[in-house]
């Protein structure tokens, strides 16, 4: 009976549209400049084309990149490797990254539907930003579809099935499958407690006047299915699933935090930008000197063409749409900063010192490193690949400061929207956390604790 009280409270009330405004803000007119631009490209079709054309052997006798681009670049063991080993670190490094931006984008897809179903109940001013959004989401469609099958070939060339399958003992944080973040849709019942009850206290924090729970959500509730994870992601690999589920009826109910959202988003456009820009340029200059390029950073090119429609998106709603919906209460100040100081310290707070551009926790990838070691592609047993994980991830090397310089890179872009949310308080403002993230004496000692337990689960 609780329950079902619980349920009934969250009910949206039936509030109307606001008329439209006459004056036309200029953050509305920029959104629509963008969407037209956006339906004039012909970047993802471009990208689908590149994909059906794949296969590795074409694309396996030339590097996809700069080396630095590489897994391992700057370590003792790559100094070491032979040309072909660094070419196949070269091309794993592709579909590493690859893996987390499918991933992310898949989240992409997820929130988009989730705050354009906020802002579709406002006013039609908003009306070419939700069409905007959906645009979009069938883009990253095409995009996640290209990564996977580019990513799944390239590595299954150069690690081999019995490799990618290859299961760590008894401890399924390292067991990464490799597969999208779904939204698993389970039945709304008794055991969805927990679930309603988030969905409750989001209702109870947030502002009667202003509350829009988002058609998306809505149509879950009346199929009787609740959304209970995102996995993986700049969203479901950074925040606790629980809090991930509170922060989604938070996102789809607020106006204020839908915005908010995007500021997320546009961190996770910044940081893909830090390396996609590389290859963007890598082939640029191939085409410019007429030379023959290799699909995946062709791929790459015109995603980076796609995706800087998208961080134009998310830095309109981001730095300039939040300010359409008045002061945001103490609650939606708290959540906010909440929500980015577990993005500063989820996929921001580190750097990995052998997978340039990547700011996360590096224990996620060493399963990752120890496939490759014991893979063909070096063939180690076990107690080498750890050795050389433990030369590699645990000591000072030129990888290391390469990465810092990414890192900085990064943190100035994502820092100069940051500076403008005047909500943020000044950890998250000043970005202090992933400011700390840099150091290279706290990845070393972080690696050092991480591979120890590693180590222990390692297949012998």
């Amino acid at each position: 009976m609780k329950e079902q009280i619980m349920m009934d409270n969250t009910q949206i009330p039936d509030t109307k549209k606001q008329p439209s405004s006459k004056a036309r803000k200029r953050h509305l007119k920029v959104n629509e400049i963008n969407y037209s631009n956006n339906l004039e490209s012909d970047y993802t079709e471009k990208i689908e084309a590149l994909e059906k054309s794949f296969d590795y052997a074409s694309n396996s006798t030339c590097y996809w990149s700069k080396p630095e681009l590489s897994i391992f670049y700057g370590t003792p063991l790559y100094q070491g490797a032979s040309e072909s080993q660094k070419l196949a670190l070269n091309h794993l490094y592709w579909g590493a990254h690859y893996d987390h931006t499918a991933a992310s984008e898949a989240n992409t897809i997820h929130y988009n539907q989730v705050t354009a179903g906020v802002f579709s109940q406002i006013s039609d001013d908003y009306e070419a930003l939700c069409l905007n959004l959906k645009h979009e989401a069938e883009q990253e469609k095409y995009h996640i579809h290209a990564f996977h099958n580019i990513g799944y070939k390239t590595k299954t060339a150069l690690l081999g099935k019995r490799v990618m399958r290859m299961k760590l003992n008894n401890n399924s944080r390292y067991n990464k499958s490799g597969k999208l973040p779904e939204i698993v849709k389970s039945r709304l019942g008794s055991s969805n407690f927990q679930y309603n009850s988030l969905r409750y206290l989001s209702k109870v924090m947030l502002s009667s006047e202003t509350y829009r729970y988002s058609q998306y959500l809505q149509d879950f509730d009346k199929k009787g299915e609740s959304l209970t994870a995102l996995t993986k992601g700049y969203v479901g690999g950074s925040i606790p699933q629980t809090l991930v589920q509170f922060f989604t009826f938070c996102w789809g109910s607020s106006p204020f935090l839908a915005c908010q959202y995007y500021a997320y988003r546009y961190a996770g456009n910044a940081v893909l930008k830090n390396y996609e820009y590389e290859y963007s340029e890598y082939f640029r200059k191939l085409e410019k000197d007429s030379k023959c390029t290799s699909v995946p950073p062709a791929v790459s090119h015109y995603h980076f063409l796609d995706e800087s429609f998208h961080t134009t998106t998310s830095q309109i709603i981001a730095r300039d749409m939040y300010k359409d919906f008045g002061k945001p209460t103490t609650s939606e100040k708290v959540i906010a900063n909440l929500i980015f100081y577990l993005m500063q310290r989820g996929f921001l707070g580190g750097i990995a010192s052998s997978l340039i551009g990547s700011f996360r926790d590096e224990s996620s990838l060493m399963p990752l490193y120890y496939r490759i070691l014991r893979s063909p592609v070096f063939d180690m047993s076990a107690q080498d690949a750890l050795h050389w994980m433990e030369k590699c991830l645990c000591h000072e090397h030129e990888g290391f400061h390469l990465q810092t310089k990414y890192h900085q890179r990064a943190m100035k872009n994502i820092g100069q929207l940051a500076s403008s949310l005047d909500y943020l308080w000044p950890i998250n403002r000043e970005m202090r956390i992933m400011a700390s993230g840099g150091s290279i004496s706290k990845a070393i000692e972080s690696n050092v604790k991480a591979l120890k337990q590693f180590s222990q689960i390692a297949v012998v």
